[in-house]
C-alpha cells in the first residue's frame, strides 16, 4: 500500500491530501492515511503544508 501511495503522489506531480490520494488509487481514506503515517516516519513523504503530502 505504500508503494501505491508514494506512486500516487509522484504522478501527480502536486502535494495531494490523503483523501485525493484515496480517490486516486480506489481505496479507503484510513489505509491511506496510515501508509503516509509509515512513509512520514521512514522519511520517504513530506508535508510542505498542512494536511497536504509529497514525495521527499
Amino acid at each position: 500500500m505504500e508503494d501505491k501511495v508514494l506512486q500516487a503522489m509522484k504522478d501527480a506531480g502536486k502535494p495531494m491530501r490523503p483523501g485525493d490520494v484515496a480517490k486516486a488509487l480506489g481505496v479507503d481514506g484510513k489505509e491511506v492515511s496510515k501508509a503516509i503515517d509509515a512513509l512520514k516516519k521512514s522519511g520517504r513523504v513530506v508535508s510542505p503544508k498542512r494536511c497536504f503530502y509529497e514525495p521527499a
